[in-house]
């Protein structure tokens, strides 16, 4: 009997259990059958849109008066928001099929064939907060690796997940796959995110989506292995040399298009020696400028010395510099050049996504290769880092570790490989 097995069983553990038996018809799955699959969950997604909105009606009135409106903006769903996700499933089918993909090889001078090849990682587990549209980019990334998904949303976001999954069980169903491939814990208790964060032998990947708060959790307590992800405290350095409308245009795009999601940037730092000219134009563009969500500038002493005393200014606090805000805030700060940018930058990122603007080579030379995070742009919002945007469909999330992904995770980074070896009567 199984570790997990002579524990007292729960809903959770059952699933698990279930999950675990799909794992057989996930890995035999062809790519035909994968791609016939996913289109089936993309029309059940949209034939059932009015119960996914009526579900995540629900979330929202439950959600209103305890998160904020940009949270609540990551909550909400509409037609144009369940189009995007079933697009998003379809664009996944039409990604080349990881799955039996030979890495390397070779035929030693004996005959015997060796071949490195891609497979499924088999279970992954997805912990998730207040974002329905991750339930179904994170099944159609499993599907079409190779993997059966189990997915726990947050509270917050429950009605909406569950509506969700019986929409693509549904597309399971119409072509005649196993229902037991995407999987929802019902259980949105802390007991049930522990269950999934000890459960070894049945989880082989757990994937925490959330705040920081959720990921050193899991950090901390998983007996599975986990893939840290999503918090995003993001940079931008405006270098001496930087064209000012091109640092605006990009500021405002990375900090207010969505403040609540985790590429969105947190901290701008300017060189010292444009910051007399180019402070009081950056808080133009995210202050005067704006009519409504106008950006709350919290001031290191450099920057408090130039635009301090304004409505919406106050001096930073202790923490503020990494802090992810999810919100209209930005924390501004003064430092002596490139290399006065790169070690706060060392000292505060959480190697999410970091940018310089600049019209040097030089200084966008020496930024990104001493600046270590996942994604380091030159002259371009952080706001690119994302699955879709890099060209992955969609993203299982994005990791801010080393091993064994990197950035945006697709189909690639949810398979592991192992080596196949062909003989005829090799012996050693």
């Amino acid at each position: 009997m199984h570790p997990i097995q002579v524990k007292i069983m729960t809903a959770t553990t059952d699933m698990l259990i279930k999950a675990n038996s799909a794992k057989k018809s996930a890995a035999l799955l062809d790519t035909q059958c994968k791609r016939d699959a996913l289109m089936a969950i993309a029309d059940r997604l949209q034939s059932n849109m009015s119960d996914i909105l009526a579900a995540n009606a629900a979330d929202m009135r439950t959600a209103k008066g305890t998160m904020s409106d940009v949270m609540l903006d990551r909550l909400y769903l509409d037609a144009q928001r369940v189009n995007s996700m079933a697009q998003g499933v379809r664009a996944v089918a039409a990604l080349p099929d990881p799955v039996g993909e030979v890495i390397e090889g070779f035929t030693r001078d004996d005959g015997l064939k060796i071949d490195k090849v891609r497979v499924p990682l088999g279970v992954v587990a997805i912990i998730y907060e207040s974002r329905p549209n991750v339930t179904s980019d994170a099944a159609a990334l499993c599907l079409m690796s190779g993997n059966v998904c189990v997915l726990r949303a947050g509270k917050e976001a429950h009605a909406s997940a569950a509506a969700i999954v019986r929409a693509m069980k549904a597309g399971l169903v119409d072509c005649g796959a196993d229902e037991n491939l995407i999987n929802l814990v019902e259980d949105t208790s802390r007991s049930s995110a522990e269950e999934l964060m000890t459960a070894a032998g049945f989880i082989d990947l757990l994937i925490p989506r959330g705040g920081a708060g959720l990921i050193k959790s899991c950090v901390r307590n998983a007996k599975v292995p986990v893939i840290q992800t999503g918090t995003g405290v993001c940079h931008i350095y405006v270098d001496g040399s930087a064209d000012f409308d091109m640092a605006l245009k990009i500021i405002v795009n990375a900090k207010c298009s969505r403040p609540s999601v985790c590429n969105a940037a947190e901290v701008c730092l300017v060189d010292r020696c444009i910051a007399a000219k180019f402070l009081p134009r950056l808080y133009d563009a995210l202050v005067t400028e704006r009519t409504q969500n106008k950006v709350g500038l919290l001031l290191d002493d450099g920057a408090s010395a130039l635009i301090g005393g304004r409505s919406f200014t106050s001096p930073a606090g202790e923490g503020d510099f990494d802090r992810e805000f999810l919100d209209y805030k930005l924390a501004v700060g003064v430092v002596d050049g490139v290399n006065g940018a790169v070690a706060h930058i060392l000292a505060h990122s959480t190697g999410h996504s970091d940018c310089i603007v600049t019209s040097s080579p030089q200084s966008a030379s020496l930024f990104t290769r001493l600046v270590d995070s996942a994604a380091v742009y030159v002259n371009a919002s952080t706001r690119f880092t994302d699955g879709g945007e890099f060209g992955l469909g969609c993203e299982m999330g994005i990791s801010t570790q080393k091993l064994h992904a990197r950035g945006p995770m697709g189909l690639r980074e949810l398979t592991t490989y192992k080596y196949i070896v062909t003989g005829s009567g090799n012996v050693r």
